[in-house]
């Protein structure tokens, strides 16, 4: 007996997997289990997948659906990971709670280094895994090294083509392939979706509004809550720069609700007719329904559904501040950042808007995205280094210096840093010593 395990947390990334085995992506089963998790900062008073609008369209796939939640209860799904020596207890247990006997398993998951997945994976020592990329990080680089004995059981990563010409670099370091997952599957089962939500899901009837999207940032601690609800009124005025007059907001599920108060406030200012969501529903479900006329953002993966899936004219606002605040530098949201400043306009760029025009091509952006990818993670991709300087050396400008760090570079002994005649000094042991050494005698001065 073989059974296939997938394992999800949006509904986003469980229409990814229905696409995916509508298109015959995974090869055919005995039993498929759908094992949800809820990774919400308190799961208790927040919707799991299985329980959102919409959900019961997908279930059909599927043979059973467990909960991850109920499996490590009362643990949470993001904070617990087996002890090493617990292992096989564990495989033993849930073997005996999914009632898996001695079945061959197989995985397919979201975010492999990180829990829950992590965890799984190291429970089932032996089974294959296939990552699905829930988003656009699967272009940035592994935000952390994975043991070899889960990294090298990945046989693929499955992704959408949200950017065409762009290779993902997410788990190349163990040569792990890129596979597409067809758009026109994907597109099909969003548009199942919709036709449920255009009869049960109480969306309004607004045609060819200007959508905005919110992504709660200060939850991430990127941003403060009233930095966000100002980075919501600078997407509303640029919809309405551009003459758009019904804007329809489409906040984050778990954000405030004072957001939304701030912009409605603002559009009665601005004379506009503002509608804001109060029904969580996927924003390409949106972009089926109502057909927007612009699609405005910071850095979310829709904006990129909305132009490559759907050919919508998008608009980004706020990349710049969040290029400059993400903290630290590997934060794996600033691939996504990079690509979403790097390709999409300003709402100020009037006709690249109206027109769809790209900032730079895709040979262009793949060489940055693989020089900010080394500057990420060096140790995890450490063959990008040459590609990585060659693109410094010849590519650094005024407008691409935002993508990085003059400290980063420096430490990494990378072009743009310090003098190249210096470039030695990050990598010596008594150059490092010795400046340890003059911040602990400043530091003794001050005090």
């Amino acid at each position: 007996m073989t059974t296939q395990i997938f394992m999800v947390s949006t509904l986003y990334g469980t229409a990814t997997l229905a696409a995916a085995l509508d298109a015959g992506c995974f090869t055919a089963a005995d039993r498929r289990i759908l094992l949800v998790a809820n990774n919400a900062a308190t799961p208790e008073t927040t919707p799991a997948v299985d329980e959102m609008p919409g959900f019961e369209l997908l279930r059909g796939r599927f043979d059973d659906v467990l909960s991850w939640n109920e499996a490590i209860s009362p643990f949470h799904p993001a904070g617990w990971a087996p002890r090493l020596e617990d292992l096989p207890l564990w495989e033993r247990y849930l073997r005996l709670a999914w009632r898996l006997g001695d079945d061959d398993v197989a995985f397919a998951m979201e975010s492999i280094q990180v829990n829950p997945s992590l965890g799984v994976a190291q429970i089932f020592t032996d089974a294959p895994v296939t990552v699905y990329a829930d988003g656009l990080m699967s272009y940035g680089p592994t935000r952390s090294k994975i043991d070899p004995l889960v990294g090298t059981r990945v046989e693929r990563l499955l992704h959408l083509d949200l950017v065409p010409g762009l290779k993902p670099l997410l788990l190349s370091e163990f040569d792990v392939p890129p596979e597409l997952v067809p758009t026109a599957a994907f597109t099909k089962v969003l548009a199942e979706l919709t036709e449920l939500a255009a009869t049960s899901a109480g969306l309004p009837d607004v045609e060819e509004p200007a959508l905005l999207l919110g992504q709660y940032l200060s939850a991430l601690g990127i941003l403060s809550a009233d930095e966000e609800e100002h980075l919501h009124v600078r997407m509303l005025k640029g919809a309405a720069g551009l003459g758009h007059t019904r804007m329809v907001f489409k906040p984050h599920p778990t954000a405030p609700a004072r957001f939304a108060r701030t912009l409605e406030q603002e559009a009665e200012k601005l004379g506009v007719e503002l509608t804001v969501l109060d029904t969580p529903v996927l924003a390409e479900v949106l972009y089926q329904r109502m057909r927007p006329a612009l699609v405005v953002g910071c850095f979310s993966t829709a904006l990129f559904t909305a132009s490559a899936l759907y050919g919508l004219p998008v608009a980004r606002v706020g990349t710049d501040t969040l290029l400059d605040r993400l903290t630290p530098y590997e934060n794996s949201n600033r691939v996504p950042v990079t690509i979403v400043d790097a390709l999409l306009p300003e709402p100020s760029d009037a006709s690249a808007v109206t027109e769809g025009r790209r900032g730079m091509d895709a040979d262009a952006l793949g060489r940055l995205v693989r020089a900010v990818g080394f500057a990420m993670q060096p140790k995890v991709l450490p063959e990008l280094r040459p590609a990585a300087e060659e693109y410094l050396r010849g590519s650094l400008n005024a407008h691409t210096w935002r993508y990085f760090k003059r400290r980063r570079l420096t430490s990494l002994g990378l072009p743009g840093g310090i003098p190249e005649r210096l470039s030695f000094l990050p990598r010596n042991a008594t150059a490092r010593k010795m400046v340890r050494r003059a911040r602990a005698i400043r530091r003794s001065i001050k005090r």
